[in-house]
């Protein structure tokens, strides 16, 4: 009797950290009225056939047979069809995670990649999911999740471009650790590179993560907590203009006093004499 075993590392398993809210076919028929949304989740387009455009914030792109389309959560878009070669597609609604490209395309909320070469094997997997969420017999939800984990591993897998997938939730946390960061070392020196390397993001994912919960770019948020620190110097010290420049980790005077009037419309020195008249 021959026998082959294969023996897996105890490492665990490796989900994919999030939940599939829906999956759904579409087909163009003439009735297809397209309007412009987002959500807080991730949609997956898969292109079973036709061709058209997909629009992502205000940028177009053709899309064609066997091309997935990911979009990260918030993120505006829409899709037409070509009504000569009607689209048709399925699309997996996936919460709690977004996607990180990288920092190897100009756009980068969301990518779409061909997957010709694994169509059968998507077509499976995305027939069966619709199956199960069609029936509902028992225990679909669970089986409908473990195939989400094997359709976003093929994917990772087979993307010629490697990409990785978030947990929202971690993401949220690794933000905020940036944020403490930025809060107690502000005089450092500090880029946008060693931001996105200690919390081993990309720097774009970082950049639009970060902005998503705190409402701006952690380079801005240093430089506002740099001002904030500053105009305190200003009111509360004596040390020169150079000397509160370098002590709150900027670069040289000229960027600070730039930097400084940009946001409030006064030199240093002027905010200092503004200041001090207020007191007396």
């Amino acid at each position: 009797m021959g026998n082959v075993r294969y023996s897996l590392p105890g490492k665990g398993r490796g989900e994919i950290p999030a939940k599939l809210i829906y999956v759904s076919s579409s087909i163009y028929e003439g009735d297809w009225y397209s309007m412009r949304h987002s959500h807080n989740f991730s949609e997956l387009f898969y292109v079973r056939s036709g061709r058209g455009n997909f629009i992502v914030e205000d940028e177009i792109y053709p899309v064609k047979q066997d091309d997935l389309v990911i979009v990260n959560p918030n993120v505006e878009h829409t899709e037409l069809s070509v009504s000569s070669d009607p689209l048709e597609y399925v699309v997996l609604a996936v919460e709690g995670m977004s996607f990180d490209f990288g920092d190897r395309s100009a756009s980068r909320n969301h990518e779409i990649i061909n997957y010709r070469n694994q169509r059968d094997e998507l077509s499976f997997y995305f027939n069966a999911m619709l199956r199960e969420t069609e029936n509902k017999d028992a225990n679909y939800e669970a089986i409908c999740q473990n195939l989400l984990e094997v359709v976003v591993t093929i994917l990772m897998r087979n993307s010629g471009h490697p990409f990785s997938v978030v947990a929202t939730q971690k993401a949220n946390k690794v933000c905020s650790r940036i944020k403490r960061y930025i809060d107690s070392n502000y005089s450092e020196e500090i880029s946008l590179d060693y931001l996105a390397e200690k919390a081993h993001f990309s720097k774009y994912y970082l950049v639009h993560t970060f902005a998503k919960y705190y409402g701006m770019s952690p380079i801005n948020y240093l430089i506002e907590v740099r001002l904030r620190a500053s105009k305190e110097l200003l009111e509360t010290t004596d040390l020169s203009i150079s000397q509160i420049a370098e002590s709150t980790g900027f670069s040289s005077q000229s960027y600070f006093s730039q930097s400084f009037r940009r946001s409030c419309n006064l030199t240093p020195r002027d905010y200092r004499l503004q200041t001090k008249r207020r007191v007396q």
